[in-house]
């Protein structure tokens, strides 16, 4: 299986709290749900869709696990919700133990790097990353992620948790493919190339999942 990371970002790289107000506020972040506004471009859905319907799953850092569940899981009616609990869902943490609270879910923990490797050696369709910065700025020095679908957006927030922060490289993207909607998003595919050489065992992973 391949390794995809799908995220919305601004122009200035922040990542945080896209979805709603109350999303992610830490370190004070008050711009939360800031890609809201745009979140009836049908072809940043269709984009989004054409990938998760044909997922094999996700691979998501604790916080986006608790929050993204837990949120969907909490809200009647919601359509998504039945798609979130029966896909499957590995969940990297050194906090959580089993059994974790929504079905299909396995915990890694441990050597995140190995069970990582070892899932992308498991034959299937990508796993997909939302959210989950931490997990994101660790693996992929490690080169185990394949590919970046990023949704771009307009806008310069000047504060917030960024996809790629100080340390994160250097690493070389090809660009794959590229998409203008009628909100002025650009869907990005972006590949690294070439691979990041394997870091070594000392490796300081930043696991704070």
């Amino acid at each position: 299986m391949r390794i995809v990371v799908i995220n919305h970002v601004t122009l200035d790289g922040v990542m945080q709290g896209p979805g709603r107000s109350d999303e992610d506020t830490r370190d004070g972040f008050a711009h939360g749900g800031w890609a809201a506004e745009r979140a009836g471009d049908d072809a940043i859905t269709r984009a989004w869709g054409r990938r998760l319907t044909a997922s094999s799953g996700y691979l998501l850092g604790r916080r986006t696990y608790q929050d993204v569940l837990g949120h969907w899981n909490n809200t009647p009616d919601n359509p998504f919700r039945d798609a979130l609990n029966n896909a499957p869902k590995y969940v990297v943490s050194n906090t959580l133990t089993e059994p974790l609270p929504w079905p299909n879910s396995t915990l890694l923990s441990g050597d995140i790097p190995a069970a990582v490797a070892e899932l992308k050696r498991t034959p299937g369709n990508d796993l997909h990353i939302m959210g989950s910065g931490a997990l994101i700025q660790s693996l992929s020095p490690l080169g185990l992620i394949d590919e970046y679908l990023l949704c771009i957006h307009p806008l310069v927030l000047g504060a917030g948790r960024r996809l790629f922060t100080n340390g994160f490289g250097p690493i070389t993207f090809t660009l794959a493919d590229a998409t203008t909607t009628a909100t002025g998003v650009i869907i990005a595919i972006y590949r690294p190339h070439p691979r990041p050489e394997p870091a070594s065992e000392d490796n300081d992973l930043r696991l704070e999942y």
